[in-house]
């Protein structure tokens, strides 16, 4: 296993005890209690590489948000597991539109953190050979005028721009299109793509939806290629009918 975790919490025994856990598993782990000091961290070309970063939102300095907003408009895509006793929807939406891929509230279960931690390392190689329903794997999609490219976690725009995704959204979106044309239910994806199966809140996943159709739909209020089958799920359509 040996990944590299990046824990970033200022209560010391809550870090202690997740270093002490997460070594047990088999993960390498480095500490740092700031938020300015997990930035210096993240951006050293000349350290080993980081495969996942446990953030807490209450930081001493820069807050979880700043670190992972200022993370993702360096161009770092990093897996971030937020960490926060802010259980409040806005607080959660904050994090995700910030650019976390994921979220705890504490108090948590050690067991629950291994199974987010696992979930996001296996990257967009477990969704392929895990989730997948069929051999081939979907690499490229072409959305009308746009196209992702899942291995480079890219969205392109006909006039050339282009948008880096987050791990979540890419693998959401691939999971999604792998199903054209099923309706896939709220519990298939927190399943399915996020690796766990015990009770979420699944306002998580309606926000990731909506973030999704910003990036995919020419009028998000009204998409056609991501919609909602209402108390189900979702349903994604490469080729609308309508």
């Amino acid at each position: 296993m040996n990944e590299r975790i990046l824990v970033v919490e200022d209560e010391k025994h809550l870090a202690d005890g997740l270093r002490f856990n997460l070594e047990v598993e088999g993960y390498t782990v480095e500490m740092t209690e700031t938020g300015e000091e997990a930035l210096q961290r993240i951006t050293n070309t000349e350290a080993e590489p980081v495969a996942l970063v446990l953030l807490d939102v209450m930081l001493p300095g820069i807050d979880g948000f700043s670190v992972v907003r200022r993370m993702r408009e360096l161009g770092v895509y990093v897996p971030v597991l937020m960490l926060t006793a802010r259980g409040r929807s806005e607080d959660i939406i904050k994090g995700f539109e910030s650019g976390a891929d994921d979220y705890l509230p504490k108090p948590f279960e050690l067991e629950i953190v291994f199974a987010r931690v696992r979930g996001l390392l296996r990257r967009t190689a477990w969704a392929a050979t895990v989730n997948a329903p069929k051999n081939q794997v979907l690499n490229r999609l072409e959305l009308g005028d746009r196209v992702i490219d899942f291995d480079r976690m890219e969205l392109s725009e006909p006039d050339g721009q282009r948008h880096q995704l987050t791990l979540m959204e890419t693998n959401l979106l691939r999971f999604l299109a792998e199903r054209d044309g099923q309706t896939v239910s709220r519990s298939q994806l927190l399943e399915g793509v996020w690796g766990v199966r015990e009770d979420t809140d699944t306002r998580a996943i309606d926000n990731f939806i909506v973030r999704l159709r910003r990036y995919i739909e020419p009028d998000p209020a009204h998409p056609r290629f991501l919609t909602t089958i209402r108390g189900v799920g979702y349903r994604f359509q490469q080729k609308p009918t309508d």
